[in-house]
C-alpha cells in the first residue's frame, strides 16, 4: 500500500509538471519541485526514538542520490515534457522499474527468478513500442521521450542507492536530497538566465513537488525498508499508467495503437513481476543495526525493560538464526541464492 500511494502520487504529479512547467525552463521547473519536496521532508521528520537519524557517513551516498534524482532525473523529464506527449511520457517511466530491478540484482543480490526477468522483457518491449510511437511524429518528439528514458535511468540509479538509507528517518532522507537539489537546480537557472515563472505556475510547482516527489519520496522509501528495491519499483510502476491516464483526461489526444500495445505490454510485465513469490529455507547471520522496527514480528525478540509499544529505534542486535517462509528483500533478507 505505501508503495501504491508513492506510485499515485508521483503518477498524478507528471502531467501536471507538463501543464505548470510551460514557460519555465527545465532547471527551474526541477528547483521547484525539490523545494516543496524539502518543505515536506522538514515537515515529515519523526522524533527521535522513533526513527534512525542520518549519519556523516551517509554523505557522500546522499549527493549521489540528489545527483541523479534531484538533479539529472527532473531535470530530463522536465525538458522532455516540453518535448514529447504527456500520455507516452508517462508510460515511458514505467521502464524505471527495469532499471532499478537490474541494479538491485547487480549491487544487492536482490533474487530475480524467470517470472522476472520475462516481466522485465515485456516492459522493454513496450518501451520500444513507444520510441517507435513518437518517431512518426518528428526527431523533436523522439528525443523528447529519450529525455524522459535517461529520467527513468537516472531515478533507478536513485532508487538503488536510497536502498541503504531505507533504514534511516524517510522525512530526513527526502529533506537531505531534496535541499541538495534544489539549490543544485537553482544555481543552474541562475547560469543559464532561464525565465522566471509566475507566481501561480510556481506555487503549483511547490504542491505538485510537496506531494508528488516529498510525500512520495518518503512512502517509498518505507516501502523498499519492507518490501525490496525490485518489487518496490514494480509497484511504483503503476505511476506512469496514472500519470497517463490523468494526461488523457487534461485534453491530450497522442494516444495511438501503438501507444495503446506498448501500454498494454508494460502493464502485462507490471502484473507479471507483481505475481512473483519466493519462499525457501534460509539463514540469517548475527547482524547489529539500527532502524525502525515493533516486537510483533518475527525478527526483533530482543528484551526492554519496560517493553515499548509501537514503532521505536535503536541498535540492536539479531542472534543467529535458520527458518524459512516466504520472503522478499527487505532489510533482513538481503542474502545470495
Amino acid at each position: 500500500m505505501l508503495a501504491l500511494l508513492a506510485a499515485i502520487l508521483f503518477g498524478v504529479s507528471t502531467p501536471l509538471v507538463q501543464r505548470f512547467g510551460v514557460g519555465i525552463g527545465a532547471f527551474g521547473t526541477a528547483a521547484l519541485l525539490y523545494a516543496g519536496a524539502a518543505i515536506a521532508g522538514a515537515l515529515l521528520r519523526q522524533p527521535v526514538g522513533i526513527e534512525a537519524r542520518l549519519r556523516q557517513a551517509d554523505t557522500g551516498r546522499l549527493v549521489a542520490i540528489a545527483a541523479f534524482g534531484a538533479v539529472i532525473g527532473p531535470v530530463a523529464l522536465a525538458w522532455g515534457l516540453q518535448h514529447t506527449s504527456g500520455t507516452s511520457a508517462s508510460l515511458m517511466l514505467t521502464l524505471e522499474a527495469l532499471f532499478t530491478a537490474v541494479l538491485a540484482r547487480l549491487f544487492y543480490r536482490e533474487m530475480l527468478g524467470g517470472r522476472i526477468w520475462t516481466a522485465m522483457l515485456l516492459l522493454l518491449a513496450g518501451g520500444v513500442m513507444l520510441v517507435l510511437d513518437q518517431s512518426r511524429g518528428g526527431e523533436a518528439k523522439m528525443w523528447g521521450l529519450f529525455a524522459v528514458l535517461l529520467a527513468t535511468a537516472a531515478w533507478g540509479v536513485d532508487s538503488t542507492l536510497s536502498r541503504a538509507l531505507a533504514e534511516r528517518d524517510p522525512g530526513q532522507v527526502v529533506l537531505a536530497k531534496a535541499v541538495l537539489g534544489a539549490v543544485a537546480t537553482t544555481l543552474l537557472a541562475i547560469v543559464f538566465e532561464e525565465p522566471m515563472p509566475t507566481v501561480g505556475n510556481a506555487l503549483a510547482l511547490l504542491i505538485v513537488g510537496a506531494t508528488g516527489y516529498g510525500v512520495s519520496l518518503r512512502f517509498y522509501l518505507l516501502a523498499q525498508r519492507a518490501f525490496g528495491a525490485a518489487r518496490t519499483g514494480s509497484v511504483f510502476a503503476f505511476a506512469p499508467f496514472i500519470g497517463a491516464a490523468l494526461a488523457v483526461a487534461l485534453g491530450d489526444r497522442s494516444a495511438s495503437g501503438m501507444m495503446a500495445a506498448g501500454s498494454l505490454l508494460m502493464l502485462a510485465g507490471v502484473l507479471l513481476h507483481l505475481a512473483e513469490s519466493h519462499g525457501h529455507d534460509h539463514a540469517h547471520g548475527a547482524i547489529e543495526h539500527e532502524h525502525a522496527h515493533r516486537h510483533d514480528d518475527s525478527h526483533h525478540d530482543h528484551a526492554h525493560v519496560p517493553m515499548p509499544e509501537g514503532d521505536h529505534s535503536h541498535v540492536h542486535r539479531h542472534a543467529p538464526t535458520r527458518h524459512t517462509h516466504p520472503h522478499v528483500p527487505d532489510v533482513h533478507h538481503v542474502h545470495r541464492h
